[in-house]
């Protein structure tokens, strides 16, 4: 579990990530920033493309910056939305959250004190991983 600190500086990062997307089309800005094992911290944002398919949301851009880093076991992951409640990842950022840390803590905030606290198992339950093909 990350710390207070950690936390409060995750969530930080997130909504500064968030100033940096690129989302002409939806307008949805959205940032995240995820701790890992060895406490590095890599945040990323949603990044738009006129053919839609080729979109990628902030939570998979911070953890493929944090893959490419070296890092491949998560702790904790924040997102953050501008938004009046907080919004959960998607299904394509759950599955490859559980694919880098099946007990990652999930925490979506928002503008306003509504967040989303929970672990990835929560989010994502009955997942298929990493363990199901030994």
């Amino acid at each position: 579990m990350p710390s207070p600190a950690q936390l409060r500086k995750l969530k930080t990062l997130a909504k500064a990530a968030a100033g940096h997307a690129y989302a002409p089309y939806s307008r949805f800005r959205v940032g995240a920033a995820v701790l890992t094992e060895s406490g590095k911290i890599f945040s990323g944002c949603n990044v738009e493309n006129a053919s839609y398919g080729l979109c990628n949301c902030a939570e998979r851009t911070a953890i493929f910056s944090a893959v490419a880093a070296g890092e491949k076991k998560l702790k904790c992951v924040a997102v953050y939305t501008p938004t009046k409640t907080a919004t959960a990842p998607c299904g394509a950022c759950r599955q490859v959250i559980f694919e880098f840390g099946p007990t990652v803590r999930v925490v979506s905030n928002c503008d306003s004190r509504d967040q989303i606290d929970g672990s990835i198992r929560s989010l994502l339950p009955a997942a298929f991983g990493p363990d199901d093909l030994k």
